[in-house]
């Protein structure tokens, strides 16, 4: 029980030895504790093995845990053929047999031989454990047993080979059993035969039609053979005339040479007047090539000056932008100019800028101070309660940073609550858009980080219990009701930093220096 009362009020939970684990799971189920449930069954299955997944499976037998049974028979049929004559195998229920048959069914696994050699020891066993006096009694109580158990195989669950092995107990086994059977296997077989013969029709049509094929392609062949000769016999004719075209055409090139060298001779005299005028064109380009260079030397004077001109535009911009940011910064400060915790511009550069919304960030004053109106968790809901989106900043005696942001916010109106604790005292809100940050954190020159919620614990955002001031997350940190000390198990509904593990004392000291009974300088509250 202390460990239970550990698990509600502080999220700790010890894990000494084996017994200490199930009395543990005992507990969560009787007093409903589902998520412990949940955590505790991982832990059993994980440290359930081939040594002890018998006595895991029978002290379950109370508990009546699936998650458990599930891992104990996925043992023991991985293991079936090592200790299928283990005494604690004939030690199981029928009730936890027929289980563990429609848990390998389920998985459509085959039922080998060695399991039906198992289940008629374990009905001798049970019979002869009766003490039974007549032989026909016992022999009633057999097939009752058998019955019960083979009622409950599918068709595709026992091969044939299987099958035919059974029949040694077929004194026992139900009629119905060997009939359904029997015709499944017979149907098997004919359904092999018949496919058997449509591939041989389909073998006897792809010849018939390769023979066809081969006896058109013997026809088109002969065609093509006929053709073929009438075309040698065009081509000779053909090449006759050729002759005759070539012997025309050989007189026709003596007349063309004639006047090619008529041509050659009035390209020479043409050769030389070209040389005159490329001459003439040499001079021309020089002159072209001195006013390029009188050009180039005014273009460089021009874009000298231009560049000249373009320095002094982004001076002057310059100027300006730092003026504009000067001013951006004076308005950003003015938000936060009666704040005793927000002092740098840069944390308030990251809080815009993690809260992306300049409507509530141009609008939101301090609402609540706890130097200014008590340290008081009852002072600090009706100052904060029913408000919407919400801003937290706290600072602690060491210089700690940190807070959280909620779209949703506070409410004592329990319609609005995602889940409810102890009778109504307290409740969680769900919030997918709250998140938690860390402004200043000296301890490994960390920087100004946001850390949003886990994907499934969006309904864990936010807390609220007027015993207690503001609360984020399943206590990653909260404030009790004097608004002092803190706590802090961060990591438990919000992300983490990369780099660090849940639970660790680097994560329950990373936003305020320690894990717990920080002392807090200052809290103040923002909204609209």
């Amino acid at each position: 029980m202390e460990s239970i009362l550990s698990y509600i009020y502080y999220g700790n939970i010890s894990f000494e030895n084996q017994e200490n684990l199930l009395q543990l799971l005992e507990i969560s189920i009787y007093f409903k504790l589902n998520l412990l449930k949940e955590i505790i069954q991982k832990k059993i299955s994980n440290s359930i093995n081939y040594s002890n997944f018998f006595q895991f499976l029978f002290q379950n037998r109370n508990l009546n845990s699936n998650e458990i049974e599930i891992k104990c028979f996925e043992l023991i049929n991985q293991n079936f053929s090592q200790i299928q004559n283990n005494e604690n195998l004939f030690n199981l229920t029928k009730e936890e047999i027929i289980k563990f048959i429609q848990f390998k069914q389920e998985k459509k696994e085959i039922f080998q031989f060695d399991f039906f050699q198992f289940l008629n020891n374990w009905i001798k066993k049970r019979v002869k454990s009766l003490k039974l006096k007549k032989y026909k009694q016992k022999m009633n109580a057999k097939k009752r047993l058998f019955h019960s158990f083979f009622s409950l195989f599918d068709k595709d669950s026992i091969s044939k080979q299987d099958f035919d092995k059974l029949k040694q107990f077929d004194i026992f086994l139900p009629n119905y059993f060997l009939i359904h059977f029997e015709r499944t296997i017979f149907e098997i077989q004919d359904q092999e035969n018949q496919t058997k013969i449509k591939e041989n029709e389909k073998k006897i049509k792809r010849r018939d039609k390769r023979i066809k094929l081969f006896e058109s392609e013997t026809q088109n062949l002969k065609q093509e053979n006929q053709k073929k000769e009438k075309d040698i016999q065009n081509l000779k004719s053909e090449n006759q005339n050729q002759k005759q075209e070539n012997e025309n055409k050989e007189k026709k090139i003596k007349s063309f040479e004639s006047e090619t060298q008529n041509l050659k001779q009035e390209n020479q005299k043409k050769e030389k007047e070209n040389q005159n005028l490329k001459k003439e064109n040499q001079k021309k380009e020089k002159d072209i090539q001195n006013l390029k260079s009188e050009n180039e030397k005014k273009d460089k004077i021009i874009k000298q000056k231009d560049e000249e001109i373009q320095n002094l535009k982004l001076s002057f911009e310059k100027e300006n932008q730092k003026e504009e940011s000067k001013q951006n910064e004076n308005k950003l400060l003015k938000i936060f100019s009666n704040s005793e915790i927000i002092k740098d511009i840069e944390y308030v550069k990251k809080l815009q800028e993690w809260i992306n919304d300049n409507d509530f960030f141009s609008k939101m004053k301090k609402g609540f101070s706890a130097k200014r109106d008590g340290f008081d968790s009852q002072n600090w809901h009706k100052a904060v309660d029913d408000k919407g989106k919400t801003l937290v900043i706290i600072k602690t005696k060491d210089n700690f940073i940190f807070g959280g942001f909620t779209q949703v916010g506070w409410t004592n109106d329990k319609s609005k609550w995602s889940e409810e604790h102890d009778g109504g005292d307290y409740g969680y809100i769900k919030d997918e858009n709250a998140f938690i940050f860390s402004l200043r954190n000296d301890k490994g020159d960390r920087k100004p980080e946001k850390f949003t919620i886990k994907q499934g614990q969006e309904q864990y955002a936010i807390e609220h219990d007027l015993k207690d001031g503001p609360t984020f997350g399943n206590f990653d940190f909260y404030l009790e009701d004097k608004l002092q000390p803190g706590y802090s198990d961060f990591g438990r509904s919000y992300n983490l930093p990369n780099g660090i593990t849940y639970r660790t004392n680097e994560a329950q000291s990373y936003l305020a220096g320690s894990f717990k009974k920080w002392v807090v300088d200052e809290l103040e509250t923002y909204f609209i």
